[in-house]
């Protein structure tokens, strides 16, 4: 049977007289350099886009094509970024539940109640439903994430025209031997985050070999 995620949990708030659902996820919670990004979307009933799904099972080609057809189909669309500085000064959970309120905030519509990948946004005053493995199960927080993931996904290629030689638009800041050795042999770039520990440890190597 194919995978894909369904509206199962968006009609139980349809039928229940609601018409703004949001969908919310982020991207970017493992990587030890760049933002963290989340995104919210907002669809009218009963919309559906065939192959979304959770982002890191979507071929990238695909997930651009998608995100296309999200902002297209979808009433509203929105991100929200917490910078490298803000990861380092209240730790990654908080960042990301301030990326995750801020999605939501800048929604150009209300949301009614909110869905939510994981664990729930604290700082939200929405009636909300956490769902464990919400970007493989339902459909508007998929969404969110395909959205999220594109966007991070830019930015990283963009930081890596600033910052050449980290390989960002390869590895997208996630902690691979080849960033790893480049954090070594470079040191740590502005948008290394310096709180976690691989960067740390490359940046101690850094040192030792200079």
């Amino acid at each position: 049977m194919k995978r894909r995620a369904d509206l199962r949990y968006e009609r139980k708030l349809w039928l229940s007289g609601l018409q703004a659902v949001a969908g919310v996820d982020e991207a970017g919670v493992g990587p030890m350099a760049g933002p963290v990004v989340a995104a919210a979307v907002i669809f009218a009933p009963e919309t559906f886009i065939k192959g979304v799904y959770d982002s890191k099972q979507v071929p990238a080609p695909r997930r651009e094509e998608l995100y296309g057809l999200i902002v297209q189909h979808a009433r509203a669309v929105a991100v929200g970024v917490a910078e490298v500085a803000e990861i380092d000064r209240v730790n990654i959970y908080h960042a990301t539940q301030a990326a995750c309120a801020r999605a939501v905030a800048a929604l150009s519509v209300k949301p009614e109640h909110v869905l939510i990948d994981g664990r729930p946004v604290r700082r939200l005053e929405l009636p909300q439903t956490p769902i464990v493995g919400g970007d493989r199960r339902c459909f508007c927080i998929a969404a969110a994430s395909i959205i999220a993931k594109v966007t991070r996904d830019r930015m990283m290629c963009e930081w890596d025209r600033h910052y050449p030689g980290y390989g960002f638009a390869r590895h997208k800041g996630y902690c691979t031997a080849e960033h790893l050795a480049a954090v070594a042999r470079l040191g740590p770039s502005p948008i290394h985050r310096t709180s976690f520990a691989p960067v740390s440890a490359a940046a101690q190597l850094s040192l030792r070999f200079a």
